[in-house]
């Protein structure tokens, strides 16, 4: 049996926020909605599914100090820096461009607006 990852779901508070935050930013395509409830972004072989948080959720405070355990890659063939610039100018929390010894990879990490950290990933 060989499994293939088609999804990843990530809970968040306000669904149309970050569905329009990744489709401005990173052109991803809305594939399904459920207004206020669910989005799916077209993201390659993989889809990025927004759910909203549940209902005993909703109302707790967010806490600015919790790190994410997880990030989200969108790997790029070129423009790493150029994209980077843009989302900068655009008020996106985004930090330097780095590489790693060892690792033929650019990368650059970000925030959406809710917290969720996400990494651009392009070949040297």
């Amino acid at each position: 049996m060989q499994l293939v990852m088609s999804r990843v779901i990530i809970y968040v508070r306000d669904v149309s926020l970050l569905k329009n935050f990744y489709q401005t930013h990173l052109a991803l395509e809305a594939s399904e909605e459920i207004k206020d409830e669910w989005a799916v972004l077209k993201a390659g072989p993989v889809d990025l599914a927004l759910h909203r948080i549940g209902r005993p959720y909703r109302e707790q405070p967010v806490h600015e100090s919790v790190q994410s355990n997880s990030k989200i890659v969108f790997s790029l063939a070129s423009g790493l820096t150029e994209l980077r610039e843009r989302m900068v100018s655009a008020g996106v929390p985004m930090r330097q461009v780095k590489r790693y010894e060892g690792f033929p990879y650019l990368m650059c990490d970000g925030t959406d607006p809710e917290g969720n950290v996400f990494q651009l990933l392009q070949p040297d």
